[in-house]
């Protein structure tokens, strides 16, 4: 049976103006940078809606309705204000629904929640992606920090599997390639709470990929990319990544 998934974000521009003051960076040129997973679940059970962060902006659902017609949604390289500054609040002054809000009771009902990391994600760059105390961070199964959290890894680091009994794991054997970043966060402490890899010790043990509940729902958060530059082409090439995000979505979505 197919699955409706909503990937929302990993779109980033130059520096010129478009929307003054939003968090993500504004311009007339937008890069997408989903294609590496998209491409993955293609021919899967998936059906993925992909909703660059510039049109996210306007075009995220207002209602519950417009987010009940999907299973999952994964928020990767996507600032906070994005969803809670469109232009009819920015720039008319108009009240408008919560996104935010939306999103925790959507998964409180039963959807899966999952973040992905990225200069714009959990808290990011220079601490503008402000997830950090939000209707979101309440339903992930992770607590942002109050500061830039990104951890730069040019040299590379080798993820630590700590869950091998989990589904989300089944099926990935060996060393998992090089990753070259993340975003550091904490495991939130209480039942259902399973940290199934992590950074290696030298680069702080933080979190790398979480999961948890909230509600009705399943949540997920996955501290590296999704693609280049976090996750390198060698980690995208790898047959595992396909496994681990298709593994990630049937989890979320109850289907393992």
């Amino acid at each position: 049976m197919t699955k409706k998934v909503l990937l929302v974000g990993e779109s980033w521009v130059s520096s010129a103006t478009h929307y003054k003051g939003f968090d993500q960076f504004g311009s007339v040129t937008f890069h997408l940078g989903a294609e590496p997973l998209v491409a993955a679940l293609k021919g899967s059970e998936f059906d993925v809606d992909y909703m660059p962060a510039h049109e996210a902006v306007e075009k995220f659902p207002y209602t519950m309705d417009g987010l009940t017609s999907y299973d999952a949604i994964i928020l990767s390289d996507i600032g906070a204000n994005s969803l809670l500054l469109p232009p009819d609040v920015w720039l008319h002054g108009k009240p408008v629904a919560n996104r935010l809000k939306l999103i925790r009771e959507w998964t409180k009902k039963g959807g899966g929640l999952i973040m992905a990391g990225g200069y714009f994600s959990f808290q990011g760059i220079d601490g503008k992606a402000r997830w950090r105390r939000t209707p979101v961070e309440e339903a992930l199964p992770v607590t942002c920090l109050p500061y830039d959290d990104r951890l730069e890894v040019p040299e590379g680091f080798k993820a630590i599997v700590t869950g091998k009994s989990h589904p989300i794991l089944s099926g990935i054997d060996g060393e998992w390639p090089l990753l070259l970043g993340a975003n550091e966060v904490v495991a939130k402490d209480g039942a259902g709470i399973e940290v199934l890899a992590t950074l290696p010790q030298d680069e702080g043990s933080h979190p790398l990929l979480v999961t948890g509940s909230h509600g009705k729902g399943r949540t997920v958060a996955w501290t590296s990319d999704i693609g280049p530059h976090w996750l390198p082409n060698s980690f995208v090439a790898w047959p595992g990544y396909a496994t681990l995000w298709l593994n990630i979505l049937r989890w979320a979505v109850k289907s393992i």
